[in-house]
């Protein structure tokens, strides 16, 4: 039943920066014990909206209300005592503190003035079960945790808060299978317990499986609201994008011959994380990595790109053995190899500098003559790339900080494309980002195949390998556990394989 007043109200809200309309007049409702789910592309607005709402920036205009009373902040700290407390895709944890320091960072429990360091773990362990990751030791480093579980402790820290209104910003993307079922049953038991939850996700399976609403945000305005599963995932997405939505995929090739390979493994092998894997990629192919996550599919693509050390096996391109100790190694012209990260705010960017030094950066041999930038080489080459993946930004001289997730993630593979790259490898490339973006995405993958490239692509998502790959390489435990081909890349067979399941 829905509450007369609602928890928070949020009316005529508009935020500028300069020239640019980041927020118009939004409007949003959300009742306690409601999963609403705000729907948008990367620079729709979301992300003000949910800075507005943490106590992070401030609106030019309009209004806030909780349990009917006007309410304005001036810090996230006044968000936080008025219990809202925010999950965002990029993490707030400190890497060389402990887990028990980050979960209770901003009112760590004291003793004769001094934190006590028992009844913080054991809040800290409190907070974690809660968060269905009691798992994880709280005097574990954080630096010592992978990016899912880090996620996890993300969760579990913003709980500690005890909030009323909890904003989950794409806070599941890092996320596998099994560790997004154990959240969604933490977050149906806080709705059961009266909470309101937001919760944005560019994975529309997703919000349908979770959203009790939804409202969907385009070029800073909220567009429509509606209740959950009474809109065709089309017409939300036509919704967003502000027009028809067909063909998220572009067609494969239909009889491709398949050349000499570009990039051959050989019993390529690392700690107990890789074992004895062997492929090979041919020019034009888009070749997939499936599995359940973390069973070898990121180790395999930073050995491939001389980041781990220890490696054993051998790496062939064009034929010709080669060693890759470095990733300049891989990057030569030799080897002419890209790796496109997994965590683009600290793998891939450098965000307080701007768009144009973020994508020179990876190419400086290629723009400079005798150490130095040729500035008309320079600009053409990111005068291109602009125009090829279409990055939205107001300026190329801006700080790669104030684009879009989508954007930033866009800057990431131009930067790279600008090396004219022969091997190209992604790793989770569209973790975070919007659908309208994810197309084009698709299409850049198909098009650079298309040029000649070989291409190596991680993705936890399952309609991403059926729809982008020719071939799909399924890991299981560190190795190679199936094939598939053409017709054959099913989500059935994808996740028999994933499981190392026979006859299935």
């Amino acid at each position: 039943m829905v509450d007369a007043v609602p928890l928070l109200r949020m009316e005529g809200v508009s935020k500028r920066y300069g020239g640019v309309r980041a927020l118009e007049k939004a409007e949003l409702t959300v009742n306690a014990g409601r999963v609403h789910a705000i729907l948008g592309e990367n620079g729709a607005g979301k992300s003000t909206l949910i800075k507005i709402l943490a106590g992070v920036v401030a609106p030019d205009e309009g209004r806030m209300a909780i349990d009917g009373k006007e309410v304005a902040f001036a810090s996230p700290a006044g968000a936080n005592e008025a219990g809202i407390a925010c999950i965002f895709q990029e993490l707030s944890l400190i890497p060389d503190l402990t887990v028990a320091d980050n979960i209770l960072i901003s009112d760590p429990p004291r003793r004769f003035g001094m934190i006590d360091r028992r009844t913080q773990r054991h809040l800290a362990q409190a907070a974690l079960a809660r968060a269905g990751a009691d798992d994880i030791h709280p005097l574990a480093l954080v630096k010592d945790l992978p990016l899912s579980r880090r996620q996890m402790v993300e969760i579990a820290k913003a709980l500690a808060r005890k909030p009323r209104i909890l904003i989950l910003d794409e806070a599941t993307s890092a996320l596998a299978a099994a560790e997004r079922a154990k959240i969604f049953a933490v977050l149906r038991r806080l709705r059961a317990e009266g909470l309101a939850l937001l919760y944005i996700s560019h994975r529309m399976h997703e919000i349908a499986e979770l959203a009790d609403e939804c409202t969907v945000f385009r070029n800073g305005r909220n567009v429509a609201s509606y209740m959950a599963g009474t809109r065709t995932d089309s017409e939300v997405v036509e919704l967003m994008i502000g027009r028809e939505y067909r063909h998220v995929f572009p067609p494969k090739p239909e009889h491709r011959v398949a050349g000499k390979p570009v990039l051959e493994c050989r019993g390529l092998s690392w700690t107990d994380r890789l074992n004895a894997i062997s492929f090979s990629i041919a020019a034009g192919e888009v070749v997939g990595l499936g599995g359940l996550d973390g069973q070898g599919q990121r180790e395999l693509l930073l050995a491939l790109f001389g980041v781990l050390r220890g490696c054993s096996g051998e790496i062939l391109i064009d034929g010709r053995k080669v060693g890759i100790s470095s990733p300049s190694r891989a990057r030569s012209k030799e080897v002419g190899m890209a790796l496109i990260p997994e965590d683009r705010k600290t793998e891939g960017l450098m965000l307080p500098m701007s768009v144009r030094h973020n994508l020179s950066f990876a190419a400086l041999d290629h723009v400079s003559r005798w150490g130095i930038v040729d500035r008309e080489t320079e600009g053409h080459l990111i005068d291109e790339m602009v125009r090829l993946l279409a990055i939205r930004t107001a300026d190329i001289d801006v700080p790669v900080a104030t684009l879009s997730g989508g954007n930033q993630q866009k800057v990431v593979v131009a930067k790279w494309l600008m090396r004219n790259p022969r091997i190209i490898l992604l790793n989770d490339p569209t973790r975070g980002i919007d659908v309208g973006t994810k197309q084009e995405m698709y299409q850049l993958l198909r098009k650079l195949a298309d040029s000649g490239a070989a291409i190596l692509f991680y993705s936890t998502d399952y309609d991403e390998l059926i729809g982008c790959c020719d071939r799909v390489l399924v890991l299981y435990d560190g190795a190679i556990a199936s094939e598939l081909a053409g017709s054959a890349i099913t989500e059935r067979a994808l996740v028999a394989s994933a499981l190392n399941v026979t006859g299935a």
